[in-house]
């Protein structure tokens, strides 16, 4: 356990931090999950609407520091080939 005050106020931030970036994690995996489920049912005019939420939750993501900004466009460049092909 910290001792002093500044250490303390670190664990705080650290958990603070740790809950938010689940949150944004959690959110972008259901996004591409959700979108997989619509291209594998070759639901493409449904997977064309999720497409730019996806975007938008893997930038966010990247943007808030959850995930680097390199995994964030491959995903997304995997995502828009997965389309593509559908």
């Amino acid at each position: 356990m910290p001792i002093t005050k500044s250490a303390k106020k670190a664990l705080r931030q650290s958990a603070s931090r740790k809950k938010r970036n689940t949150v944004r994690k959690e959110v972008y995996k259901k996004e591409i999950k959700d979108i997989k489920a619509l291209l594998s049912a070759k639901n493409t005019a449904d997977a064309e609407k999720k497409l730019s939420t996806v975007y938008k939750a893997l930038d966010k993501a990247a943007k808030t520091g959850a995930i680097k900004k390199n995994k964030a466009s491959r995903l997304k460049s995997r995502i828009a080939k997965k389309f593509k092909k559908a």
